[in-house]
């Protein structure tokens, strides 16, 4: 494991920080833009707010912060130089609009902290979401899209290393559903000198693509830049037993961000059944080795602070 990110302080802190108990993560970024009034329709997501409202990311960002988070994970899930390009985006700008997902996390971090004063670092975690983000069919939760390593790298390296180069204070590799695609990250990271932590997208005790999470939290936690392994967008049911088998498997420290517990319909683009995100079970998760806690989607500002309140931090 790096503990000295020589060309990171701040990511260095972050790990210090992590080392002392929990860190605070932000809630789903796409509800509390859809609750803005975002239109979220589009093919690009929420990155699609990178080509005409970076505004509107900043106020998203703020809001999670003003609710307790310390750390914003920018709106570079779903965006890639194949999304871009086909909405005629040519590959430099592309890169700089990843860039842009840095800068304005950043901004809201330091427009919260001047106004609250509090002295409280705040971190920006880059996202980097999987290939089956970019599809925009709810590809992600199953994996395994026929693709080789060699397409997965062509895909994701350039997109990770304009992310690794705006300065972010941790990449956050998140909803990985297979074990190829996380071999495949994992050697994209490798000697970005960034700290990351994964997070895997599981149901039952598996990854998406059915493999068993053990194997999936031991490929990635090899690399040296790797601080923290364990689950995303998944229901809150699964986190427990997940984040204990992370550190069990790794013996680094987990990262828990499930989703509301509701389920996504990939054709009506809609969630459908009850929500199940309940703050006070943070408080097992920390117990079992969590130091990276959050939620991801349909988990908004209010909840964020509910769990700001649940793990005293």
């Amino acid at each position: 494991m790096v503990t000295d990110f020589g060309g990171s302080p701040s990511g260095a802190a972050l790990v210090a920080a992590m080392a002392a108990g929990p860190v605070l993560l932000d809630g789903g970024l796409s509800n509390q833009l859809a609750d803005q009034g975002c239109d979220l329709s589009d093919a690009l997501w929420s990155a699609r707010l990178l080509l005409d409202e970076p505004r509107q990311l900043v106020a998203a960002h703020r809001a999670y912060f003003e609710a307790g988070a310390r750390v914003a994970t920018t709106a570079s899930y779903q965006a890639s130089r194949a999304g871009f390009a086909a909405r005629g985006v040519d590959a430099a700008k592309t890169d700089r609009l990843l860039a842009l997902s840095v800068e304005v996390a950043r901004q809201a971090a330091e427009e919260v902290s001047a106004e609250l004063g509090d002295g409280r670092p705040r971190w920006v975690a880059a996202s980097v979401g999987p290939y089956g983000a970019v599809l925009a069919d709810g590809s992600e939760y199953r994996g395994h899209y026929g693709l080789s390593a060699s397409e997965l790298a062509e895909f994701h390296r350039p997109r990770l290393e304009a992310l690794a180069a705006a300065g972010p204070d941790v990449l956050a590799v998140e909803t990985v559903p297979d074990l190829l695609e996380a071999a495949v990250l994992a050697d994209c990271v490798r000697g970005t000198g960034v700290p990351a932590w994964f997070s895997f997208s599981a149901a039952d005790g598996l990854t998406r693509g059915g493999e068993p999470l053990s194997e999936a939290f031991a490929l990635v936690s090899e690399v040296p830049e790797v601080v923290a392994v364990g689950v995303n967008c998944c229901a809150p049911q699964e986190v427990d037993a997940a984040v204990a088998l992370a550190v069990e498997v790794t013996g680094l420290p987990a990262v828990a961000y499930p989703n509301s517990g509701e389920g996504w319909d990939a054709t009506a683009r809609d969630w459908t059944g009850p929500a199940a995100f309940d703050p006070a079970l943070a408080a097992g998760w920390v117990a079992a080795g969590a130091r990276l806690v959050g939620g991801c989607c349909r988990v908004g500002p209010a909840a964020i602070a509910e769990l700001a309140a649940a793990v005293g931090r």
